[in-house]
């Protein structure tokens, strides 16, 4: 094959202008020993191209089917499910009967004793709270005296 048509294949075959029989050309002159000494570059790549071309894999692979392990998953899911369930059912029937006397008091004094005793606790805290808020009216007066709005 003349040299010259080889050039103008490598060309267009770079701009990708080549037909399917024009790149079989560049591949069988690439292939062969007589390629110019300024093309030796290109011989490698298009020598991969025939060579990967070849099947080397022959032997089937058996194909292994897809378990499918959504219904062990759901089976698995609602035993975790009820098993949670009946755990929090049976805690909470034990514990029932505490929670139901908690803040009950048979005899009316002794209720109305810890009654005061807790309002009596909210009302230092509401107090300590008041205190801040005077002094924050003493810090308004001041900075409307230093500021004169």
């Amino acid at each position: 094959m003349d040299l010259r048509t080889i050039e103008q294949l490598l060309n267009r075959y770079f701009d990708a202008e080549t037909t399917t029989t024009e790149e079989k050309q560049l591949k069988e002159y690439f292939s062969s020993q007589d390629v110019a000494p300024h093309l030796q570059q290109y011989k490698p790549m298009f020598g991969y191209f025939v060579q990967e071309a070849k099947p080397e894999f022959n032997r089937e692979l058996p194909l292994r089917t897809k378990r499918n392990y959504g219904k062990w998953i759901s089976v698995a899911a609602s035993l975790v499910l009820m098993m949670g369930m009946f755990a929090y059912f049976t805690l909470q029937s034990g514990t029932g009967a505490a929670d139901n006397d908690l803040g009950t008091y048979d005899d009316p004094e002794v209720a109305f004793r810890e009654t005061q005793k807790a309002l009596n606790m909210v009302s230092k805290n509401v107090n300590v709270g008041v205190n801040s808020i005077n002094y924050i009216g003493e810090y308004e007066k001041s900075r409307k005296t230093i500021f004169k709005e």
